[in-house]
C-alpha cells in the first residue's frame, strides 16, 4: 500500500485534520479502522474511475474494511466542528456508520486518480471561502474542540472549566449532534493520541491514564486489541498504527 497526508494551514485546522492519499497495489487490502475522535469524507477511484464517495460518522468503536485492489483513495479527515459549520448537519445517525454522496459533491467527479495535490488545494480554497460566508461561530465549540484534541489528558470537569460551559450541557451538544457524551469523546482522543507510541514499541502509557491496568483496559476497549497486539500490527491489519510507525 502507498498513503500519504497533506496538512492544513490557518484558520481552517479547527475543521480538518489533514488530507490523506491511499493506493493499493495488485490484492484487496483488509484493515481494521479504530476509533480516533474524527470522521471522513473518502472518495474511491477503481481503475481510474470514480466509483464512490462516502461520509463516514464517527467510530465509537472498531470496524472492519476491505479496500479493493487497484483503488485509490482521496480522503479528508474533519474534526468534529466541521460537522455544524461545513456540513451543516448532524453526524448522530450515521455514528459507526457511512452514508453515500452524489458522485458531483463538491465537484469530486472532474478530478482523476492522479488529481490529489489538486483536490487538496481546490478543496482548501472552497472551505476557506465557505467560512468567510457562514454565520458566527460559537466561542465555546471552538475553544471545547481545540483544547480536546491539543490535550488529550484533560477530564470532562477540566475541559468544561476551560471552555466557561457547563458539562451537561456539553453532553446534551455531543449527545444531539454526534450520539455519544465528552466523557467518551475523550477517552477516544487519548487513546488516539497514544497510538503513535505504540507504533513504534513504546507500550507505556503516558500522564493521561491512571497506570498501566488503565492503559491496557482503554486500548483494548476501543480497538479490540492490546497494546502490545497493537504494536505488533500483523498484516497491517490496523491502518492507523501502519501510517504513525
Amino acid at each position: 500500500m502507498k498513503y500519504r497526508e497533506l496538512e492544513v494551514e490557518g484558520f481552517l485546522k479547527n475543521f480538518i485534520h489533514s488530507f490523506w492519499e491511499y493506493e493499493t497495489g495488485d490484492e484487496a487490502v483488509e484493515h481494521t479502522i479504530i476509533p480516533d475522535g474524527y470522521f471522513d469524507l473518502i472518495a474511491e477511484f477503481e481503475c481510474d474511475t470514480l466509483q464512490r464517495i462516502k461520509l463516514t460518522g464517527v467510530w465509537a468503536k472498531p470496524v472492519h474494511v476491505v479496500v479493493c485492489a487497484s483503488t485509490t483513495l482521496f480522503a479528508i479527515r474533519f474534526k468534529l466542528l466541521a460537522a455544524e459549520y461545513l456540513f451543516q448537519r448532524e453526524m448522530k445517525s450515521i455514528l459507526n456508520s457511512t452514508q453515500h454522496l452524489p458522485l458531483d459533491f463538491w465537484n469530486i467527479n472532474g478530478y482523476t486518480r492522479g488529481d490529489f495535490d489538486t483536490f487538496a488545494q481546490d478543496t482548501v480554497s472552497r472551505l476557506e471561502h465557505c467560512l468567510k460566508h457562514l454565520r458566527e461561530i460559537d466561542s465555546r465549540k471552538l475553544r471545547l474542540f481545540e483544547l480536546a484534541y491539543s490535550n488529550p489528558g484533560l477530564g470532562v470537569e477540566q475541559l468544561a472549566a476551560g471552555v466557561y460551559w457547563s458539562s451537561r450541557q456539553i453532553n446534551r451538544y455531543l449527545n444531539n449532534q454526534f450520539g455519544f457524551p465528552l466523557k467518551t469523546f475523550l477517552n477516544i482522543v487519548r487513546c488516539n493520541a497514544a497510538y503513535t507510541g505504540i507504533a513504534n514499541g513504546d507500550l507505556a502509557p503516558d500522564d493521561s491514564f491512571f497506570d498501566q491496568a488503565h492503559f491496557i483496559k482503554e486500548i483494548k476497549k476501543h480497538t479490540g486489541a492490546t497494546p502490545g497486539e497493537l504494536a505488533e500490527n500483523e498484516n497491517v491489519r490496523f491502518l492507523q498504527l501502519a501510517t504513525r510507525a
